[in-house]
């Protein structure tokens, strides 16, 4: 199968973000309906369950630690690895990902402090994928 996007699966409407909630978005939803776009989500791919505890990554040091204080970060690195092989594997050059998450946000990411405080950065897909410099990112 060929798939123009790789999307956010939240956004696709699968309830995967850590509260067992979906921020589903027409367009995306659509995309995946057609079959345009392939969606995943790298947090569950890394190993993490759905529900789970809030992370965000700490902007002295970069990496992702939960509300509980849980060290996240091997396995939002996993997670990220194996999304970005399926846009390699797909050739997909248009990723439409979650805004302000620590995996999939671009550009404003929580700050790490858990008090919904944003600061610039990328989650952990987005720094894999910048490295790319053929793959267009847009955040919803």
């Amino acid at each position: 199968m060929s798939y123009k996007y790789l999307v956010s699966a939240c956004l696709a409407g699968v309830k995967c973000r850590y509260d067992c909630a979906h921020k589903a978005h027409e367009k995306v939803v659509d995309l995946v309906e057609s079959g345009e776009a392939l969606a995943v989500c790298p947090e569950e791919m890394g190993g993490l369950p759905t529900p789970r505890p809030s992370a965000e990554v700490q902007a002295e040091n970069g990496k992702v630690l939960t509300n509980e204080g849980q060290d996240v970060s091997t396995l939002y690195e996993e997670g990220a690895q194996k999304a970005f092989e399926l846009i390699e594997k797909h050739k997909i050059k248009h990723v439409i990902l979650k805004s302000k998450s620590p995996m999939c946000g671009e550009g404003e990411i929580y700050d790490g402090s858990f008090t919904g405080k944003l600061t610039k950065g990328d989650g952990i897909l987005v720094q894999k994928i910048r490295k790319q410099k053929n793959i267009k990112i847009d955040k919803i």
